[in-house]
């Protein structure tokens, strides 16, 4: 069993206290952290010497994270590999759906797959690392084009333009799509009922970045024989953890009401 340092965890319970963005005194992190004051007054001035955090020049009894940190972020973000982090969270995933998980970026008005887990049934959907797809027809394409503005929607799908469709339940008529997007940006989920094959559904969720901008989108795909409202919520679910567990991956930074979740 590997040992760890106490004085070292103590120091990183204080820096995920501004996982909020918030300021704090050194009286608020005690109280939040439990430690003795002295202990407290110990780490925040070490750490606000090695710049890992800075007092606020207006509020100099107030700390906030030090620009360490953020040369440290930068430094994460240029290593970062969006396709081998994508394939370890499909994989994360996959493992307890036993179904085909994908993640897919969006190339105009097409998604390409940048890594899938093949679902261990022995019915399974055929589909390979690097196709590409009409966006409008799938899941994860549906998700991405949710995080379009207008002007890029529309040199895209141009209104009043018929989409071809890659089944009878694909959607065609820009109206349409137009109107399943804006379901889609509400739910921040997208469903793939038959849309681009006949005998397969899949639920899509977002992927996004240290900045928040949707980067990719990944999804569970299940032939319609396995295919139940259970089963439906579950994977749905899923899904969410997944695709929330890779953008954190990514560096991006939850929203404090995702931080007060059990």
């Amino acid at each position: 069993m590997v040992r760890t340092v106490p004085a070292v965890s103590r120091a990183l319970d204080i820096m995920e206290l501004f996982l909020r963005g918030e300021t704090l005194s050194a009286g608020e992190i005690t109280d939040r952290t439990g430690l003795p004051r002295t202990t407290v007054h110990e780490l925040v001035t070490t750490l606000a010497g090695r710049s890992y955090l800075t007092v606020l020049h207006e509020q100099p009894t107030r700390y906030r994270l030090g620009m360490r940190l953020f040369q440290l972020g930068n430094v994460f973000a240029e290593q970062l590999d969006l396709a081998h982090e994508a394939l370890l969270a499909a994989r994360e995933v996959a493992a307890r759906c036993a179904e085909t998980v994908h993640v897919a970026v969006l190339e105009e008005d097409e998604v390409v797959y940048i890594a899938k887990v093949d679902s261990t049934h022995s019915v399974r959907m055929v589909s390979a690392v690097g196709r590409r797809l009409p966006a409008h027809c799938t899941g994860v394409g549906k998700m991405l084009l949710s995080g379009l503005g207008e002007e890029a929607l529309d040199a895209r799908y141009p209104p009043g333009v018929e989409q071809p469709g890659m089944t009878p339940n694909s959607i065609t008529s820009p109206a349409a799509l137009r109107a399943a997007l804006a379901r889609i940006r509400e739910e921040d989920l997208a469903y793939d009922e038959c849309e681009s094959n006949d005998a397969v559904n899949c639920v899509a969720a977002p992927v996004r970045d240290q900045h928040g901008a949707m980067v990719a989108a990944m999804s569970i795909s299940v032939p319609i024989l396995r295919w139940d409202e259970q089963r439906r919520r579950a994977w749905t679910s899923l899904v969410r953890e997944g695709a929330r567990a890779l953008s954190e991956r990514l560096g991006h930074r939850p929203a404090p009401a995702d931080l007060e979740e059990p």
